[in-house]
């Protein structure tokens, strides 16, 4: 039986409060009226964040500056962009620890990791996990210290989402496939591979009922205790690029005969990515990434069915994949760019 101990968390840290997934999380623990949440930026930004977020300021280069930045926190979440320098986030965990933070959040949002597969440098033939991994060093060191940082006090979980619904069906055809604007999609093999995504509201509705549950209570209802030291996984929907397009056709108005189609290999596409990253180009990340995980044989790439989600124990909504694929194409016509 679990104990009776102290009830859900207060006082949250978030590192990238501003982006997009971090404004996600910001807005939905404000909504919850439960939490303090600090949004922990560098002495230059000039993002702008919701009413009700403290801003502290911090050298990101300075592991003391970290430090009493974090103290008095009970939870640090980090978002980190494809921009930022590497040895930011292994200073922002030992950060953590010394400012005595209970809870970090890495910046793992993607499909679930095989540790095992990872602690002995091996993909299994599932390309996700070393593509990945091979981009974000950081997050292999930090499944590497898991049991040296769990020792030093410092409890953890990861929040499984797959790829962010949103962003990975407006951003290009090196994501999804598709060009929106231009009507264009490639189907990766024949287009018809099931992958598990989530929306950024989705996202933002688990982390804050993961920090909302008591922290220990009664066996019998879910505690954050219950998801320490787990990938927590959480979804949206369950779809095909055929089911997006299908998506796209109903909210558009338009048909198959609208749209350029083409076919391609998901193996060809990682490997061609692959060797676009070695040459620079840094798109290639991209295009391999998204492939691999529609590549058949990675099973976790629709995590969904390969086991339950934590959906249901978290209360999450089931949503509407035309009203997400509404959203995108408003995103679209609005000139949305993801980099300003």
């Amino acid at each position: 039986m679990k104990s009776e101990t102290p009830g859900h968390v207060e006082k949250v840290a978030i590192v990238g409060a501003t982006g997009n997934i971090g404004s996600s999380f910001t807005q939905a623990l404000l909504n919850t009226g439960k939490h303090t949440v600090t949004a922990l930026v560098r002495p230059e930004s000039k993002g702008k964040v919701p009413e009700g977020v403290k801003v502290v300021r911090s050298d990101f280069n300075n592991e003391s500056s970290l430090v009493e930045a974090l103290k008095g926190q009970e939870v640090l979440i980090i978002t980190l962009s494809t921009m930022a320098p590497l040895e930011v986030h292994d200073r922002l965990v030992v950060a953590a620890k010394k400012a005595g933070v209970r809870y970090v959040v890495p910046n793992l949002y993607g499909y679930p990791i095989d540790r095992s597969n990872s602690q002995n440098g091996e993909s299994n033939g599932n390309s996700y996990d070393q593509v990945f991994l091979d981009r974000y060093p950081y997050i292999q060191k930090f499944l590497d210290k898991v049991t040296e940082i769990e020792s030093d006090g410092l409890r953890w979980f990861v929040l499984a989402t797959g790829f962010w619904y949103e962003w990975s069906l407006a951003l290009g055809e090196q994501c999804f496939g598709f060009n929106i604007k231009d009507r264009r999609v490639t189907f990766f093999d024949d287009g018809k591979r099931t992958i598990t995504t989530t929306t950024w509201a989705q996202c933002g509705r688990a982390m804050a009922a993961l920090l909302s549950l008591p922290q220990q209570g009664p066996s019998a209802s879910p505690s954050l205790v219950d998801f320490l030291g787990t990938q927590v996984r959480v979804g949206s929907f369950r779809v095909s690029q055929r089911d997006m397009l299908d998506s796209l056709n109903r909210v558009l108005g338009t048909t198959d005969a609208d749209w350029e189609i083409k076919y391609e290999s998901s193996k060809k596409r990682v490997k061609d990515g692959i060797e676009a990253l070695e040459k620079g180009n840094k798109v290639g990340f991209a295009k391999a990434l998204y492939s691999s995980v529609f590549d058949p044989s990675y099973k976790q790439g629709d995590y969904g069915a390969v086991e339950p989600l934590a959906n249901d124990a978290l209360r999450l909504p089931k949503e509407d994949l035309d009203e997400a694929t509404r959203k995108v194409v408003a995103m679209i016509e609005s000139g949305w760019n993801p980099w300003s």
